[in-house]
């Protein structure tokens, strides 16, 4: 089968596309025919070197992937059959043809959705759902600070805490970006690079500040965070974009509030959390993707071709996507005949 490799961790034109094994499954695995996958921060610091695998799992980047069943190993449960339109979370080995996969974390495709759409789903969504609803523990009513608000994680996250009853605001790094997350049902949106989102926070709910903060920025918001955090909120760092070091007073800061700082990661979970997060998922939010008015979609920025990997890396480091970045294994016109 044809993968992308990393011989040598470094900049995009390091990915390099070539046929190696094709992967069977072991027991309890299904191996899955790959139609899409999409792209993650984390696959640019894999891809350098700064995100290795967990022990075990394929060296292979790409954390979701979209497809159909081509066969299932000893010991599968779930009824998966051969031609099953499946999308599934992954700890590596996304950016290939064939990928082998525990069972219980695949989902089937809607019928409504391609699998460029349904590729864009397992990572960010779950992602979200996980920090939202296991994490931070949103309540109806509540109001939520994403930052990334444009970004697939972001994207998701206002719709769900839409869906949850919640209100979500969000920050971005340009009007467009503000604009698109407002179209998705952000209750307001604040540019970063041109005011200060603790201000707009501060105005927006009356000086009470957000019950919630989901932050993959890191060390240069701190102040901010903090700042238009309420009394009593939670700040959950999911990821550090804007560095790990903090000086100053946090710790006064943040007592002062009464604040929880969570923290989460999916990649390293167990098997059994991504399962019974999987199983969550499914169940509360998988049935509000349709073709209704107001439904859950997942928004896409771009696609590109397996050959162009290197590219599609280079478009995410540029900041440019508003929404996923989907990667085509299986040509167009190759699905479309199947």
């Amino acid at each position: 089968m044809r993968a992308v490799c990393v011989d040598v961790p470094g900049p995009p034109e390091n990915l390099l596309l070539r046929t190696i094994p094709r992967p069977q499954p072991r027991d309890g695995q299904v191996l899955i025919k790959v139609h899409a996958t999409a792209l993650n921060r984390a696959d640019l610091l894999q891809r350098r070197g700064l995100y290795p695998p967990p022990p075990g799992e394929s060296d292979i980047i790409g954390l979701e992937v979209a497809g159909t069943v081509d066969s299932v190993g000893p010991g599968v449960k779930g009824g998966w059959e051969p031609e099953d339109r499946v999308m599934a979370l992954l700890c590596g080995g996304g950016y290939a043809e064939y990928v082998s996969v525990p069972e219980e974390l695949l989902m089937s495709v809607p019928s409504n959705m391609t699998f460029c759409q349904a590729a864009a789903i397992p990572e960010a969504w779950l992602t979200a759902f996980q920090l939202l609803d296991f994490v931070a523990q949103v309540k109806e009513g509540e109001v939520v600070l994403a930052h990334a608000g444009a970004s697939g994680v972001g994207t998701a996250t206002v719709q769900l805490v839409r869906l949850s009853g919640a209100v979500p605001i969000v920050t971005a790094g340009s009007p467009d970006k503000v604009k698109m997350a407002e179209s998705l049902g952000a209750a307001a949106g604040f540019n970063y690079k041109e005011e200060s989102f603790a201000q707009g926070v501060h105005d927006f709910t009356g000086g009470k500040g957000a019950d919630v903060i989901l932050d993959c920025i890191g060390g240069s918001n701190w102040e901010q965070n903090v700042g238009c955090l309420a009394v009593d909120g939670r700040w959950v760092l999911y990821g550090t974009m804007g560095g790990r070091a903090v000086e100053g007073d946090l710790l006064g800061k943040l007592l002062s509030k009464r604040g929880h700082l969570l923290s989460s990661l999916l990649r390293s979970r167990s098997l059994q959390y991504k399962a019974d997060l999987v199983r969550a998922f499914s169940r509360q939010v998988l049935p509000y993707f349709s073709d209704q008015p107001g439904s859950l979609r997942p928004v896409i920025d771009s696609t590109f071709s397996l050959e162009d990997v290197a590219e599609s890396h280079r478009h995410m480091e540029a900041n440019k996507n508003m929404g996923k970045i989907v990667i085509n294994v299986v040509p167009q016109s190759e699905e479309a005949q199947g």
